[in-house]
């Protein structure tokens, strides 16, 4: 069986020490960086922007999975590109024009994910998945690290796993929110190919041994 891949969110590391997490992650069994840009009108919170950005893919050795829950996010592609992203993941609800974004995020040179709300079908991606390298579940309300897993979640992985089959497509399916040890092997059994973990991760004694646990097969 194929790993797992894990990408610890940033959100929920210590930001007066950051350079432990990169060093965290850079060294460790993990895979991407995952980074969340949040704007405050898209969501309620706003996070860290291009300046944390740069400074994390001048130390980082791992790909840099970014998720961009802002409006209009085709406005800033060439820079995120050019800040460091190597996945740029944009929400299905922020996007009127959605395959027009994902051909600019592809034209730059990145992979291109699109992200859905929670109560946001996967059947409305039927006509572009094709397109789509990754799809982001949020199995919470997106803005705040930390929250409650939400059960639906697992249905519309089985979804997304159908549909990907279905048109014969090689996106990638992750999940970010409320990922830990108690529910990450019914996702897996689902069909996820990556999972985000920020509180289960960063918060545990031992962060490496919560990432291999992660990793570890059904």
């Amino acid at each position: 069986m194929k790993s797992t891949i894990i990408a610890p969110s940033l959100l929920s590391a210590d930001f007066l020490d950051l350079k432990k997490a990169v060093d965290f992650i850079n060294n460790g069994a993990s895979d991407w960086f995952h980074l969340d840009i949040m704007d405050g009108v898209f969501v309620p919170n706003i996070s860290y922007g291009f300046p944390i950005l740069k400074a994390l893919k001048k130390q980082s050795k791992k790909p840099l999975d970014v998720h961009l829950m802002i409006v209009q996010p085709e406005r800033y592609i060439e820079e995120f590109k050019k800040a460091g992203a190597d996945i740029l993941t944009v929400h299905y609800e922020a996007c009127t024009h959605l395959h027009r974004t994902l051909a600019k995020i592809k034209s730059e040179g990145m992979q291109a994910g699109v992200a859905l709300n929670p109560h946001t079908p996967v059947d409305l991606l039927k006509d572009i998945i094709q397109d789509i390298d990754l799809l982001l579940i949020m199995s919470v309300n997106p803005g705040f690290g930390g929250q409650s897993f939400i059960e639906n979640t697992y249905s519309k992985i089985v979804d997304a796993k159908n549909l990907i089959i279905k048109k014969n497509t090689k996106t990638l399916i992750e999940v970010d929110g409320g990922v830990d040890d108690s529910n990450f092997r019914k996702m897996l059994e689902a069909g996820v190919d990556a999972l985000v973990a920020g509180s289960y991760i960063f918060g545990a004694e031992k962060p490496e041994e919560a990432v291999k646990i992660l990793k570890s097969s059904v």
